[in-house]
């Protein structure tokens, strides 16, 4: 039997990169596939069709995941066309880089509503079923820089610590309820992102890396797949860092 099968997964942001590989992931191991992106453009029918291809239900939904109410009524058609929601991965993120003292109001703002208050979003939609169900794993896709800060993403570091310490508490008050809540803190990953940076700088990255490589979004699907599962049972209110050993 596969790790997931008869489950439905919820991923935010998952048209494209991390999220795209956590969903087709989540398929092969059997689970049915909801996924939000801002629009379902070319990328998000090329990801449904994929997942298709594997056998299992798969739906893309156009949504702007820091918007509440679209959030609502998203959860909300899900659950009438899958019946069931099991899994939500909280993906959706993005970056808008610089030095605090340069930031605007604006930049700020923009990348806590996205990466925070699109968790909060989600989850507050989507506990009312997993606590009727008794059963649900919640993974917030954070980042190394949320445990450790860095330089010139603080409102990004910001936001990834928001979703660790979010995990934790969820998992503190949905426990008795059969619920999970865990964050994945990924590192250096292999992205169309970092691959557009020079040479030089993802040199450094690497040297840093004591497995002296970049990881991989499998590398992320992987460690998604067994929190997501029955192997992780017992498993919640942690941070699991994806890194290559970069930062212990």
């Amino acid at each position: 039997m596969k790790l997931l099968e008869g489950k439905t997964a919820l991923i935010t942001g998952a048209a494209r990169g991390i999220g795209k590989a956590l969903a087709i992931k989540f398929a092969q191991e059997g689970a049915d596939i909801a996924f939000t992106d801002l629009v379902i453009d070319e990328n998000g029918k090329q990801t449904e069709a994929e997942i298709a291809a594997l056998g299992v239900k798969v739906k893309g939904y156009a949504s702007n995941a820091a918007d509440y109410a679209q959030t609502e009524e998203v959860v909300k058609q899900v659950k009438e066309y899958f019946g069931h929601i099991d899994i939500l991965v909280n993906n959706a993120g993005i970056t808008k880089d610089g030095l605090m003292l340069r930031m605007t109001e604006q930049q700020w703002d923009a990348v806590i509503a996205v990466n925070l208050k699109s968790a909060f979003n989600f989850i507050h939609a989507v506990l009312p079923i997993m606590m009727r169900q008794r059963s649900g794993s919640i993974i917030n896709m954070a980042s190394v820089v949320g445990v450790h800060g860095n330089a010139g993403q603080a409102n990004y570091a910001a936001s990834k610590a928001g979703l660790i310490a979010l995990a934790k508490s969820i998992a503190q008050e949905v426990g008795s309820r059969g619920i999970r809540a865990n964050a994945i803190a990924p590192g250096f990953i292999e992205t169309a992102m970092t691959a557009a940076l020079p040479d030089d700088i993802r040199a450094q990255w690497v040297e840093k890396i004591p497995l002296r490589r970049g990881g991989k979004v499998e590398d992320i699907a992987n460690v998604a797949t067994f929190l997501a599962s029955d192997m992780s049972s017992y498993v919640s209110g942690q941070v699991i860092q994806v890194d290559g050993g970069m930062n212990m």
